[in-house]
């Protein structure tokens, strides 16, 4: 964001203590004292009032990046995102475009409770007009953000709160990658597990562990959930001819259906075995330490799904 404010004056921060407490997660940290109160604005705990806010500059030459505490609050501006931002040029004929970023974390983050651990990349791609990314390392957020602050579409840009602090190399060089396009995290030959945000950890790991087995599965880090990157996923499962797809998603309506209904539809005679799918529990997520647990796709579930797939014993 420092960066892109830096080259363009049009860019500026709106959100919820992103300027004198430095941002909830200290992602803005500094950037108040280098840009200052017209460019890092401080909002009251209003999301429905600042997103309408940042829409309206859009529409007026310049790029807003407006920050959510969580996503789960950005339900109370769900109109101004999707009956507003995400129609403005249909609506307007392409006399109006709104190139504007909604940011923050998403999807749950340990002992939070049910109200503040939902994931919505789901909700978001079910609109035309947005573009929805959601990633979960340093170099693939650098790289996407710059690009979606570029971008003259409305994007919902999705973070994970448990690692705001990984680390990663990050060049110190400028570069940008390109909305709507996968990342094969992991070459492999026998299963393709596809996943996004944190839960690629998940599935990375579980190649790691089925690897013992000499079991060799190829890791798709989508990155962009709208516009998807059919073609790698497609590609992989011919290579594969297997799919397991692991989502911090409830089960029904999810990405992971629509997934499977495409790559049945392209790929179905190279399908070895049924695809699988492992997402959340199609419950609440609750508070307890072993309901949290339960609740989300973990690294031993994976794996046991892939051998599945694989037609395996247990």
């Amino acid at each position: 964001m420092e960066e892109e404010m830096r080259r363009d004056p049009s860019v500026f921060l709106m959100g919820e203590e992103v300027a004198q407490y430095n941002g909830a997660y200290k992602v803005s940290q500094g950037m108040l004292a280098e840009f200052g109160p017209r460019r890092v604005l401080d909002t009251p705990i209003s999301e429905l009032g600042f997103s309408a806010i940042g829409v309206g500059a859009a529409m007026n030459n310049t790029r807003p990046i407006i920050e959510y505490m969580t996503w789960n609050f950005a339900q109370l501006a769900l109109d101004q995102i999707i009956n507003h931002a995400a129609k403005v040029v249909s609506m307007t004929g392409g006399q109006f475009h709104c190139p504007i970023v909604f940011r923050g974390p998403n999807g749950s983050a340990g002992q939070l409770g049910a109200q503040h651990s939902q994931a919505m990349e789901n909700w978001y791609a079910n609109v035309p007009g947005l573009k929805v990314i959601s990633t979960v390392n340093p170099y693939d957020a650098k790289g996407l953000m710059k690009s979606a602050i570029r971008d003259n579409d409305p994007i919902v840009f999705m973070e994970g709160e448990t690692s705001y602090g990984d680390m990663g190399d990050v060049p110190e060089e400028e570069y940008l990658i390109p909305i709507g396009k996968a990342d094969i995290k992991r070459a492999g030959t026998d299963v393709t597990i596809v996943s996004y945000n944190k839960m690629v950890k998940v599935a990375l790991a579980a190649a790691e562990e089925l690897a013992k087995d000499n079991i060799s599965a190829e890791v798709i880090d989508l990155r962009t959930i709208r516009p998807l990157d059919w073609r790698t996923i497609v590609e992989s499962v011919k290579k594969t001819n297997r799919l397991v797809v692991v989502e911090e998603q409830w089960p029904f309506g999810s990405i992971s259906s629509e997934i499977t209904y495409r790559v049945q539809k392209e790929a179905f005679d190279y399908l070895d075995a049924p695809i699988r799918r492992l997402c959340t529990a199609d419950a609440n997520m609750h508070y307890a330490p072993n309901l949290v647990a339960q609740f989300l796709p973990n690294m031993a579930d994976t794996v046991r799904i892939v051998k599945e797939v694989m037609y395996l014993k247990k």
